[in-house]
């Protein structure tokens, strides 16, 4: 015996079937979730922009357009150096850094770029800190405005340890585009995590 079904019926199933989520669908979601893991936390609006630069393959020139170069500091010294300016100019009264140096084993993964570490230290009656600031090595080859971001953000934890409002403000008195930094630091591990480095 034949079943009749009526053209609505077969039309409501079709459009029941066509709004149904496919693993290719999550797959998709997930990979898109996964390219834009670095911007969590930024308005809709920007995610929505950087969706359009990657659909149109154009974050990395958009980088290279604000960031020709990149920076000429390789070694530990000259990284320590350069972190000391801006600790001599802006925080002349916050505790010694005893080193400043890139490390190999801070990764993307763990979506940290830098690590301020410290440590008290008993020398007789006195107390001492001992500071020390690790910048990826991934940083070698960045635009040099991207590198002051990171070093800007973990010399200000010699005052604030937590981010807070006085940390956000801390940084932004040591480099005024501090916030705008990030975010394209963000954009590029972006690029990094598409394949598609400018640098």
């Amino acid at each position: 015996m034949a079943v009749k079904t009526s053209s609505a019926k077969v039309a409501a199933a079709k459009d029941t079937l066509a709004g149904l989520v496919t693993s290719k669908d999550v797959q998709a979601k997930q990979k898109q979730q996964a390219q834009l893991k670095y911007l969590n936390g930024y308005s809709a609006s920007t995610i929505e922009q950087v969706k359009r630069h990657i659909e149109n393959d154009t974050l990395e020139n958009l980088l290279l357009s604000r960031y020709p170069t990149i920076h000429d500091i390789r070694t530990d010294k000259a990284l320590y150096d350069y972190a000391m300016e801006f600790k001599q100019q802006f925080l002349k009264q916050s505790d010694p850094i005893s080193k400043v140096s890139f490390d190999e084993k801070i990764s993307l993964s763990h979506q940290a770029l830098g690590l301020h570490t410290y440590a008290n230290r008993v020398q007789g009656n006195k107390v001492k800190a001992k500071n020390e600031i690790r910048i990826s090595s991934r940083l070698r080859h960045v635009p040099e405005p991207l590198l002051r971001m990171v070093v800007v953000h973990e010399l200000a934890h010699l005052k604030e340890k937590d981010h807070n409002k006085a940390f956000y403000q801390l940084c932004k008195y040591m480099t005024a585009d501090y916030h705008q930094l990030e975010l394209d630091l963000r954009l590029l591990l972006t690029c990094i995590e598409l394949g598609k480095s400018p640098y």
